[in-house]
């Protein structure tokens, strides 16, 4: 696994907990990239949402999550620790009566135990895991890191998606592969170096 990465000023890990989504007069983006490329070389997936269940791990506001139900995904489940955030992803669900939503407040670094308490043993069609790894680096150990990320693979039922830095990426195959997963896709049509990956449960 790739070594720590500092981040001054960083305040992912703060909980964020209270207040609701429109306490800030100017609310501000939480995250880096445009939703457009969050997509790039995952987006064939959207073709195999219908009737799908997927759940989106550090969904921020739903954004993604909202394009797979837009493509027929019947269940859509999704957690952040960003308190504002998930309420930003039920509202935008709350227009969608027709699919069955959960959005919860979730501290990953509590592991499997955080994502037990919030969805109990729900699997998934489709367990999307975009941009989050490196920032779970900053707070957690190796081996508590491990058992999380080999636990989101064992949530899904056909499909586990990966975005981040390249060299993490043999870290996220190694968990997989422990569970029965085979790669079967590596895009880096959004950046150079921040490859998007797809592995099929085998």
């Amino acid at each position: 696994m790739a070594a720590n990465r500092q981040a001054a000023g960083w305040r992912w890990q703060d909980l964020a907990a209270g207040g609701g989504l429109f306490d800030e007069i100017h609310p501000t983006r939480r995250v880096a990239g445009l939703h457009d490329i969050r997509f790039d070389g995952i987006s064939d997936l959207l073709l195999r949402a219908r009737g799908c269940a997927v759940i989106d791990v550090g969904c921020n506001r739903g954004h993604v999550a909202y394009d797979f139900a837009m493509n027929g995904a019947r269940l859509v489940h999704g957690c952040d620790i960003h308190a504002p955030s998930i309420q930003a992803a039920r509202i935008w669900f709350s227009e969608l009566p027709h699919i069955e939503s959960q959005f919860e407040v979730v501290n990953l670094e509590g592991g499997a135990n955080a994502m037990n308490e919030a969805f109990g043993d729900h699997g998934y069609d489709i367990v999307l895991f975009l941009g989050t790894l490196h920032k779970l680096k900053r707070v957690m150990q190796p081996q508590p890191l491990t058992d999380l990320v080999r636990h989101l693979v064992k949530r899904a039922f056909h499909y586990f998606v990966w975005s981040g830095y390249a060299d993490d990426l043999a870290f996220v195959d190694y968990c997989a592969k422990e569970e029965r997963f085979k790669l079967i896709h590596r895009s880096e049509l959004a950046m150079p170096d921040r490859p998007a990956a797809i592995w099929i449960r085998i």
